[in-house]
């Protein structure tokens, strides 16, 4: 079957649909799927509820999504770089299922591995147990949290082959790898198309047994969140 396709509008054809849950990869605005976010937010479907570790930032990333009210509710568990994202949770407007950052991750991980649900310390007696079991296991409590899949992630690597086998580079290697596993459709964006055969195989971070669709994007834009800098003049006095 072939994976590559020539847009990331042809990528997502036939999988979108209103209410549908999305998966996106990236940390901050490290190695997010700008071109599948961008595909989403033309296609005009709604009420998504999208699994990030964050919501990007007012008009880039996740926060175009934002802006058209595509997006229903967020699972995430840093969303302070978003001023429309603060003003759409706190009118009530978007539902938000707040993590601890590794209950995100392990949740994704678990999800990906078939693992309905597991124990953890984290959030045991505050608002992040609320609701949920806890367990005694020795002498501490753990809280269950459940698994997390969706019906597409999308995700961004830094190199891939015809077949989908992936390449993460530097923090671009953060939620991505997991989300590729736990979506029931994945579909990657590759900074780097290369002929099957020429990543080694000890190098594949993501084999292409869970991607279905790939599309390249050589020139996309990098952005950084933020840049603190110190004049010239301090730093030979440091």
């Amino acid at each position: 079957m072939k994976k590559v396709v020539s847009t990331a509008a042809e990528s997502l054809a036939g999988v979108l649909f209103d209410g549908m849950t999305v998966m996106s990869g990236g940390f901050g605005l490290c190695g997010i799927p700008m071109s599948l976010i961008e595909a989403i937010r033309l296609s005009g479907v709604t009420g998504l509820t999208v699994i990030s570790n964050n919501a990007g930032i007012d008009g880039y990333g996740l926060g175009v999504l934002l802006e058209t009210r595509q997006i229903r509710k967020m699972v995430s568990s840093y969303v302070g770089e978003n001023k429309l994202f603060a003003q759409q949770f706190l009118s009530g407007e978007l539902e938000l299922e707040f993590n601890p950052q590794g209950t995100l991750a392990e949740r994704i991980r678990a999800g990906g591995a078939g693992i309905p649900a597991f124990y953890t310390k984290t959030g045991v007696g505050t608002l992040v147990s609320e609701g949920k079991e806890i367990r005694r296991f020795g002498d501490d409590d753990y809280v269950m949290e459940t698994g997390l899949v969706a019906d597409l992630s999308i995700i961004h690597a830094y190199k891939g082959d015809s077949e989908g086998n992936l390449v993460y580079r530097k923090t671009a290697r953060n939620f991505n790898p997991m989300m590729a596993t736990a979506g029931r459709m994945t579909v990657a964006e590759v900074e780097h198309l290369v002929p099957l055969g020429e990543i080694e195989p000890d190098a594949i971070h993501t084999p292409g047994i869970f991607v279905k669709r790939i599309v390249h994007v050589p020139a996309q834009e990098k952005r950084i969140e933020q840049r603190t800098t110190r004049p010239k003049s301090e730093r030979e006095g440091a």
